[in-house]
C-alpha cells in the first residue's frame, strides 16, 4: 500500500514536468505503448500466458482505465495543478459506488450517501463558483478522468470474479488495446513540436517504468483481491502526497479553499472506503460468507 501511495504520487509529479515537452495524447500514447512492450517481455522471460485474456472486458478496461483515465487527466495537467488535479481524479471510488450498483448490483447505502455529499461540497470549492468558473476546464476532465477509471476498476473487477484471468496478462493486454486507442488522438490533435531531451527521457522512464508497469500492477492486484466498492481505500494517501510534493517541488501553493475542498473530498472518500464492522451475531451465524468478501 505504501509503495503504490508513493509510486502515483511520484507519476503525477512527473506528469506535470512533462506537459512542456510532449502533448497530453502523444504522453498517454507513448507511456503505455513502451509499458505494454515491457510487460510482454516479462511475461516471456517469466513464462506467463500470452494469449489475450477475453477481449471485449479487456478493450472496455483498456478504453476507460488506461485511454480514457489517463489523456483526460494528462490534459487536465496542462493547465491545472499537480493538487488540485489529483484530488479531483480520485474522486474514482465515488464513481466506483454508482457502477458497482448499476453493474455488479452493490447497493449503496446511506453512508455511502454522507460521502457523495461531503465530495460534493469539496468539489465546489475546487470548482470556486463565485469565482466565476474560470477555472473549469482542468476541474472538469479529472472529474471525467475519475469516473472512467471507477468504470474502469469495475469492469476490471468483474473480469477477474468471471474469468480469472493471469494478473499479468489482463494489465498488459488492457493496456496495449488502451494505448491503441490513443494514437488517433495523439496523431491527428494539433499539438507542439515534441522536445526531446534528458527530461522526456527521465520522465517517461520513470512514467513507463515505475509508474506504469511497477503501479498498474499493484492496483490491480488489490482490485482482483477486495470488493469494488472499498478497492479505492488503498489509493487514498496518493492525492495527498502528491500535492505535498508538488508544494516542495513545483511551488504549487494550495489556497485555503482548496485546501478546504480537499479535507471535504478526502473525508468523503474515508467514508465511502471504509469497510463497515461486521454485527457480532453475523459473525457467529454466517462466517463462511464473512470469508468469502473479506
Amino acid at each position: 500500500m505504501f509503495t503504490t501511495i508513493m509510486v502515483w504520487a511520484g507519476s503525477w509529479i512527473a506528469m506535470k514536468a512533462l506537459v512542456s515537452y510532449i502533448g497530453p495524447f502523444q504522453m498517454t500514447a507513448a507511456r503505455y505503448l513502451i509499458g505494454a512492450v515491457l510487460l510482454f517481455g516479462l511475461l516471456i522471460i517469466l513464462r506467463r500466458p500470452l494469449a489475450m485474456t477475453p477481449w471485449k472486458l479487456t478493450l472496455l478496461t483498456g478504453l476507460t482505465q488506461t485511454a480514457g483515465f489517463q489523456a483526460l487527466v494528462q490534459l487536465a495537467l496542462v493547465q491545472g495543478g499537480v493538487g488540485k488535479v489529483s484530488v479531483l481524479a480520485y474522486t474514482m471510488p465515488f464513481w466506483v459506488i454508482l457502477f458497482a450498483w448499476a453493474l455488479l448490483g452493490d447497493r449503496p447505502t446511506a453512508r455511502h450517501g454522507v460521502g457523495f455529499v461531503l465530495a460534493a461540497a469539496g468539489l465546489v470549492c475546487f470548482l470556486e463558483p463565485w469565482q466565476g468558473l474560470g477555472d473549469w476546464f482542468p476541474a472538469v476532465c479529472a472529474v471525467a478522468g475519475g469516473l472512467f477509471w471507477g468504470l474502469g476498476t469495475v469492469l476490471s473487477k468483474r473480469m477477474f470474479d468471471l474469468h480469472a484471468p493471469d494478473l499479468m496478462t489482463f494489465t498488459t493486454w488492457q493496456m496495449l488495446l488502451g494505448a491503441l486507442m490513443t494514437l488517433p488522438a495523439a496523431i491527428l490533435v494539433p499539438h507542439d513540436p515534441i522536445v526531446w531531451g534528458w527530461q522526456l527521457t527521465v520522465g517517461l522512464a520513470y512514467s513507463c517504468l515505475v509508474a506504469t508497469v511497477m503501479g498498474w500492477l499493484l492496483w490491480l492486484s488489490v482490485v482482483r483481491r477486495v470488493p469494488a466498492s472499498i478497492a479505492g481505500l488503498s489509493s487514498l494517501g496518493v492525492p495527498i502526497v502528491a500535492t505535498l510534493f508538488a508544494w516542495w517541488m513545483l511551488g504549487e501553493r494550495p489556497t485555503f479553499v482548496e485546501v478546504l475542498g480537499m479535507a471535504l473530498i478526502m473525508v468523503g472518500l474515508w467514508v465511502v472506503s471504509r469497510r463497515p464492522r461486521a454485527r457480532p451475531q453475523e459473525n457467529l451465524v454466517q462466517p463462511s460468507q464473512h470469508q468469502e468478501h473479506s
